[in-house]
């Protein structure tokens, strides 16, 4: 990308990232003083506002850059990430979405909390939350260094490191000046642009092959390098009985981690009712899993149209497949088609990574603000307003996010995603479901239960081949590698269910009746719900 289509591209970021600071800007003149406002938007957004906003929280730079470059990757086994996130909102449907609303006001350690000792409740459960935050956003990092970087025509490290720091920049300003609201409404317009850039493609992608879906696959198959075996599982999960397991460990976290994300839950409590809170998610599912179907025909059009082998010329991770596609698509290098359709789907996708960046911050930094500010807080000591704390804590949330993003510039963002996922189901979700359905669970549980996955999570990845022990890994001059899998999902969730059991098994208190019965009353019928 050089000359006058290179600065074609960069006024169409500077375009989206003016329209945003501007939403930013007219938000923020409304009051944002208090914490209702602040986190929750002031619970005024409607069911579709939300579903819409929801989708462009949840449809992230791993959703339209990682799962596509995976597939173009890896044909078969890269659609697992495609399946994996969209079952994952069923489970939301059905299991929390509504009980969550009940319950909670602003995080999910307000929901454990209601029957529970607040003070190490929210300690465990604010600080497995903060963790997931910067997993999740050191993956939308690594998306927006792939891209400027390929924008700027290469893959300088410096540009690279650059684009992480902007965005984190960018979404500090987000979170603290406009709060929930500008958050929401930058995350509807990024939906809406994401959904017309997928189907645009798609649409592109099938008209080529005349709408002849076998075609489609067999070219995939023949440029990708690897034959029939493209379209058949095993080529990235199927070597041997270790990478079987991290199938199946990865598999699990994606289905059940989604229930578990501090970002998606709170997004539960910017709806008047419980009921809006389900609709809200009908209206989620519907979006998200048309896009989803939509990266499988993008992720296959790429391996036929570009190749498996220039796209990871490109970008090792496969990152960079989508915009390669797009530039295929209108006509190739140097053609004006094919640089203004590289521009709108590259500004497209850092629309995607600045939206759900705004998102996950506004998440961790009430966790750190509600929750363990709160409760560790010295009794007698002046108390700081909580949404100052909030807003000093995105700016802390995104010195560590670009630390991280930094470090992690050559991993795939969807697989970073995928261990998010895990952390999220190992830690959260345990102390989730046992507070809202089982009647004996006790605060020795409940802190258990999120230490238990939360450690364990932790730990598999610092000794897997992620970190260390492979050409890939983090570091890969050094071995400490222990752990074999690359998602820990698999041994670290069946341990925070059981530390959950044993805390409360063991426990010397008695679970609370009163507390119990008053928490499933308020769940089940939203009696005295904020």
């Amino acid at each position: 990308m050089k000359g006058d289509h290179q600065t074609l591209a960069l006024l169409l970021f500077s375009a989206f990232i003016a329209v945003t600071l501007f939403i930013t800007t007219w938000v923020g003149r409304h009051r944002q003083g208090s914490a209702e406002e602040f986190y929750a938007g002031g619970r005024l957004f409607s069911p579709m506002e939300n579903g819409f906003a929801i989708a462009g929280d949840y449809m992230s730079a791993a959703s339209f850059l990682g799962i596509s470059g995976l597939i173009a990757l890896f044909g078969y086994d890269g659609m697992l990430y495609s399946v994996g996130f969209l079952v994952a909102w069923l489970v939301v449907l059905l299991l929390v979405a509504e009980l969550v609303r009940n319950c909670g006001r602003f995080t999910l350690a307000d929901v454990v909390a209601a029957r529970m000792a607040e003070r190490p409740v929210r300690t465990a459960v604010g600080t497995s939350s903060v963790t997931v935050s910067v997993l999740y956003l050191v993956a939308q990092m690594v998306g927006a260094g792939s891209l400027v970087a390929l924008l700027l025509g290469g893959t300088s490290d410096a540009a690279r490191s650059w684009t992480v720091v902007g965005v984190g920049a960018l979404m500090v300003i987000y979170v603290s000046f406009g709060g929930m609201r500008a958050t929401t409404w930058i995350q509807i317009v990024k939906a809406v642009l994401l959904m017309a850039g997928a189907l645009a493609l798609t649409v592109l992608v099938l008209v080529h092959f005349h709408g002849n879906i076998n075609t489609l696959l067999n070219t995939a198959a023949e440029r990708s390098g690897h034959g029939k075996d493209f379209l058949a599982p095993g080529l990235r999960y199927g070597g041997d009985w270790t990478s079987r397991f991290d199938f199946i460990s990865l598999g699990v976290a994606l289905v059940l981690g989604t229930a578990g994300l501090p970002h998606i839950l709170s997004r539960f409590y910017t709806v008047p009712t419980a009921r809006a809170a389900r609709r809200s998610v009908v209206w989620s599912i519907g979006l998200i899993g048309s896009f989803y179907l939509m990266t499988i025909v993008l992720g296959f059009g790429a391996a036929a149209l570009v190749g498996s082998a220039e796209v990871r010329a490109s970008n090792a991770a496969g990152n960079t497949a989508i915009p390669l596609l797009a530039l295929d698509l209108g006509g190739g290098e140097g053609s004006t088609g094919g640089t203004i359709l590289f521009a709108v789907v590259a500004a497209i996708a850092f629309a995607t990574i600045l939206a759900v960046v705004a998102g996950i911050t506004l998440a961790s930094s009430a966790s750190v603000a509600h929750d363990l500010y709160a409760s560790l807080r010295r009794p007698g000591r002046k108390k700081r307003g909580e949404v100052a704390v909030a807003r000093i804590a995105a700016a802390g949330i995104g010195a560590v996010a670009i630390g991280l993003g930094l470090l992690a510039q050559d991993l795939n963002v969807a697989f970073l995603v995928g261990l998010a996922f895990a952390v999220a189901a190992s830690a959260n979700l345990p102390v989730l479901l046992y507070s809202l359905f089982w009647r004996n669970f006790t605060t020795r549980g409940a802190v258990w239960s999120v230490y238990g996955g939360l450690v364990p999570a932790v730990v598999l990845v610092l000794v897997s081949p992620v970190v260390s022990g492979s050409p890939t890994s983090l570091f890969p001059g050094v071995d400490f590698q222990l752990f074999p899998l690359e998602n820990p999902g698999l041994v670290s969730i069946p341990l925070g269910f059981l530390a959950g059991w044993i805390g409360t098994a063991t426990s010397p208190e008695p679970p609370d009746e009163a507390k119990h019965a008053e928490a499933e009353v308020r769940a089940l019928t939203g009696a005295g719900a904020a």
